[in-house]
Formats: C-alpha cells, sequence, structure tokens
C-alpha cells in the first residue's frame, strides 16, 4: 500500500483501472456484494501492477534506469471475507542479484491477522470450525484456508494471542467495586475478577484456572492483577459469593482496605436449600422484606428474628441464615444510597459475564486441557466486555467511595 501511494505520488504512468458498463452491469447480476468484489479485485490488480512498474517501468518499454525485470506470473492468495482467494500474483527479479522482490502491496491483503480475526469471530458467536465454510460469501474462485483443520489451526492461534494481551493488560484505574466469582468448565474451574470504575463502567481484570475455587487460587489471582497496576492501599468493596476461598484470600491480601458484601440473592438461595418447597416462598419473601430495610440495624433485627424462627423445625436453615449475616447488610452499614445498592448487594453484574462466557465454552464437549480452557474463557470474557453497560446506580458511587473512607477511618480510631 505504500508502495503504490508513493508512485501515484510520482506521477508515475501506469495501466488505467477501468470498467465499462457492460461489464460493471454483468457482474452486478450477482448482487451488489459480488460486483464490489469484482471491482476490488480488478483494483488489486492493478495496484500490483503499479508497483511492478516501480521496479521495471513500463510493460514493453526500454527502460535502462530499472532495477529489476518481469518474471511471469504465479498463483497467490489475498484474504477476503474470512477466507483466503487465489489471485495471479506478477513476479519481479532483481537485475543484480537475481532474487525475487516481494511486492509489498500483496503482503498488506496477506495478513494473517485479518483472517484469524474472522474466525474467531465467527466461531465465538456460535459457528462450529465443521461448518465454517457454509458461513462464508460466495466468492467466485476456490475457497481457500476453510478446512476444519486449518480454521481450528487460526482459531487456537489467535486466541492463543489473545490470551497474552489479556492477561498483560494494566490496572493502573481505581476500582471501588471488585466482585469474584467461579465458573465451572467441566473438569475445570475459571475464577473471575470483575471491577466496576468510578464512572460504573464494567471490565474483568483477570481471570485464573483451577480444580476448585480456594484460597491460594484467588490469592494467586489478586497478586496477579497487583502485578498489573492494581494498588494495594485504595479502600473498596468487594462482592462475593460466599466462598470461603475467595473470602479469605481477599481479608489476607487486601487487610484493613477490604470490606466484604455477600450476594444476598446466593444467600436467599442457600438458606432455602434446607427447607421443604412448602416453606421456601415464605422464607424467601421475609429476607427479601429485611434486605428492602434502608437502615442496617432494622434488616439485622428482621433477619435475626426470622433465625430464631427457623431454629426449632428448620435448624440448619438457622445456621445457614446466621452464617455471614452481617456481611449481606455491608450495603445498609455503609448507608450506599438507591439503585447503586440494589446493584451491589448481589454478584449478578458478574454473573451476567459469566453467563456470556459460559454459553461460548458450552460449545466445546472436550476439553483437553488447562490452556484451552483459558482460551476459551478470556475470548468469552472480552466478547462479554463489548456488551457491558453502565451499572444501574453509577452516579452514586461517590457516595460509596466516601462512605468506604469514613469507615475504614472510625474503624482505625476504634482501634487506638
Amino acid at each position: 500500500m505504500k508502495v503504490y501511494h508513493e508512485q501515484q505520488a510520482k506521477g508515475i504512468e501506469s495501466e488505467k483501472f477501468a470498467i465499462d458498463f457492460t461489464e460493471l452491469e454483468e457482474m452486478a447480476r450477482g448482487g451488489l456484494l459480488l460486483l464490489s468484489i469484482q471491482i476490488g479485485l480488478k483494483a488489486l490488480q492493478n495496484m500490483l501492477e503499479n508497483e511492478v512498474v516501480l521496479y521495471t517501468g513500463q510493460k514493453g518499454k526500454h527502460n535502462p534506469q530499472r532495477t529489476a525485470y518481469r518474471h511471469g506470473y504465479e498463483t497467490a492468495t489475498v484474504v477476503l471475507g474470512g477466507q483466503r482467494i487465489p489471485i495471479a500474483k506478477p513476479r519481479v527479479r532483481s537485475k543484480d542479484r537475481q532474487e525475487e522482490i516481494p511486492i509489498e502491496t500483496l503482503l498488506q491483503f496477506q495478513r494473517e491477522d485479518m483472517l484469524n480475526n474472522a474466525v474467531v469471530k465467527r466461531i465465538l458467536h456460535g459457528v462450529s470450525t465443521r461448518n465454517y465454510q457454509y458461513t462464508l460469501d460466495d466468492i467466485p474462485g476456490e475457497k481457500v484456508s476453510t478446512s476444519k483443520s486449518t480454521v481450528s489451526r487460526h482459531f487456537v492461534y489467535e486466541t492463543g494471542k489473545l490470551l497474552k494481551e489479556f492477561l498483560k493488560r494494566r490496572i493502573d484505574e481505581y476500582y471501588p467495586v471488585i466482585m469474584m466469582d467461579g465458573v465451572a468448565i467441566g473438569e475445570y474451574l475459571v475464577v473471575c475478577m470483575l471491577g466496576i470504575s468510578k464512572e460504573g463502567k464494567k471490565k474483568v481484570l483477570g481471570i485464573i484456572e483451577g480444580s476448585t475455587e480456594n484460597a491460594k487460587i484467588c490469592a494467586d489471582l489478586i497478586h496477579q492483577t497487583i502485578d498489573r497496576g492494581l494498588k494495594l492501599d485504595e479502600h473498596r468493596l468487594f462482592v462475593l459469593d460466599g466462598g470461603k476461598g475467595l473470602h479469605k484470600a481477599v481479608k489476607d491480601v487486601f487487610g484493613e482496605y477490604a470490606d466484604i458484601q455477600r450476594c444476598q440473592i446466593h444467600k436467599s438461595r442457600n438458606v432455602r436449600s434446607y427447607l421443604p418447597e412448602s416453606e421456601q416462598k415464605t422464607v424467601k419473601t421475609a429476607m427479601n422484606k429485611a434486605y428492602m430495610e434502608f437502615e442496617y440495624d432494622e434488616a439485622k433485627k428482621k433477619l435475626e428474628r426470622l433465625a430464631k424462627e427457623l431454629e426449632f423445625k428448620y435448624p440448619s436453615a438457622a445456621v445457614s441464615l446466621r452464617e455471614g449475616l452481617e456481611e449481606t447488610l455491608t450495603v445498609h452499614r455503609l448507608k450506599v444510597p438507591g439503585l447503586l445498592r440494589i446493584t451491589l448487594s448481589n454478584t449478578n453484574p458478574i454473573e451476567s459475564a459469566i453467563g456470556t462466557t459460559r454459553d461460548v465454552m458450552g460449545r466445546v464437549k472436550n476439553w483437553r486441557n488447562g490452556d484451552q480452557v483459558m482460551r476459551w474463557a478470556a475470548s468469552g470474557f472480552i466478547l462479554a466486555e463489548e456488551k457491558f453497560r453502565t451499572v444501574k446506580g453509577y452516579k452514586q458511587i461517590p457516595f460509596l467511595i466516601d462512605a468506604l473512607n469514613k469507615n475504614k477511618s472510625v474503624e482505625l480510631a476504634d482501634v487506638v
């Protein structure tokens, strides 16, 4: 492309790119897309010829200043519409070294990344490697690089590159809210860490693969994000599903800078799992009413009253309700206002990202190793990020930040 534009600027004479109307009408019978493709290919051939003229001079005219000579044609391919299509490539050899000179214009249209991106996009949206070729536009000529093995090779290469870039992304922004959760993939588990910025924007901060959601795996994930810029000395609200491994890792690493909000939806679900079906709706309603209270003391009082009512007939449900009860009310204790309180009282914001990733990864039936799991997981979360929206109640995040800082100041004063 660069050479083509340079020769145009120098005013080098070349064959004119022209198509008569009769030819245009004939091409248009196959539709506007086919017409555009045919014109584009003719333009490409013209660009290749213009570059050849730079080295050899005009065809059929003696040029003592030329540095190379024409050496016929050979079949080459260019990337178009997620596939490779054949074209006639002019060959040029240098006069002095008798070596073939590469056509730079052609190299621009042969870039692997264009093909790889098309492959990844189709597969992540549900196209199998076996059926890939049937999703391509009907372009004249033989289809190249569309076999199952070739498509798979391109997908593995590109998702491997995406994974490396994904795991190296810098984290220089302050995220006052962080959510962590895991997604089970076959025998594997991928733990995800998602941040919510001061402007309410969501971003996947990191992922890690392990067999269980244990404290070490979660701590390793946190340390990886710290290595990429996440600061330890900033107050944050961590929204977790209640897993002990996540809880321990967050407290061990962030200590006093972490306030933990246990997901109210998970808590309600856990409590109801110890109840007969006839009691589940009543208990769910009672817990929801308690969580709807604005004041921390009032909400806690209602939950403790419910636990007392349950402990005689359903003691396990009462134990489950009391376990971590205060942490399910952290947004109440911090007096997080309105819509933001609802958003941060559960892990739904990260669950939506996990849902998209689970849909993408659900198409694979046989997981061979952890690297494959991580490649697909990174691709799924990147796809989920494209669909992220600003969280509900984001305008109230400054109130949360003030509450986090004031809360820690009070705790430190009590200690002193």
